[in-house]
């Protein structure tokens, strides 16, 4: 376990698949609430999650007793939306909030956590992608350092939905 200021992150296991999914569709309730048409509940599943720990790394945040706060995914590698690449990047995904249970700028210090994940392997960038029209979501990566550094407008959804997404990238120190 790696403990940052009072949040501890572990890496998922299989049988985290359940948890991460309650916290992927409380986090699409939550944006259809508040008006921002990304995420679906019941978008992923268990066996989506299970891949991405298979493919990539699942990262999981708890609190000091043990409670699920947060969660995102990290892949080595995003052909879909970036292309094929040289390995300089970590790609984070899916980064999620219990927002119940998730102390104030939890979303940050997650975020602070897969950037320190890339850096710690040697890859000089992080990069993450985001839903084209959700702007208040890409001017919360820009507060955090990411600069837009392009846009694909094609990006095709499991649902067979074609949408555009926003490329983001931060410089991080190795």
């Amino acid at each position: 376990m790696i403990i940052d200021d009072g949040m501890l992150f572990r890496q998922a296991v299989e049988k985290d698949a359940g948890t991460l999914v309650k916290l992927y569709d409380q986090a699409a309730r939550w944006m259809r609430a508040n008006g921002i048409d990304q995420w679906k509940p019941g978008g992923k599943d268990t066996a989506h999650f299970r891949a991405r720990m298979r493919d990539g790394e699942v990262w999981l945040a708890e609190d000091a007793d043990g409670r699920v706060v947060g969660a995102y995914e990290l892949w080595w590698s995003d052909e879909e939306a970036w292309g094929v690449q040289p390995p300089v990047a970590g790609y984070v995904h899916r980064l999620m909030v219990e927002r119940e249970a998730a102390p104030a700028g939890a979303g940050r210090r997650i975020l602070d956590h897969a950037e320190w994940r890339i850096a710690r392997t040697g890859r000089e960038r992080a990069r993450l992608d985001c839903v084209s029209s959700n702007p208040r979501l890409v001017d919360y990566y820009q507060g955090a350092g990411y600069r837009v550094v392009g846009e694909f407008p094609s990006k095709k959804g499991q649902d067979g939905k074609v949408y555009g997404v926003i490329l983001l990238e931060r410089r991080l120190d190795v």
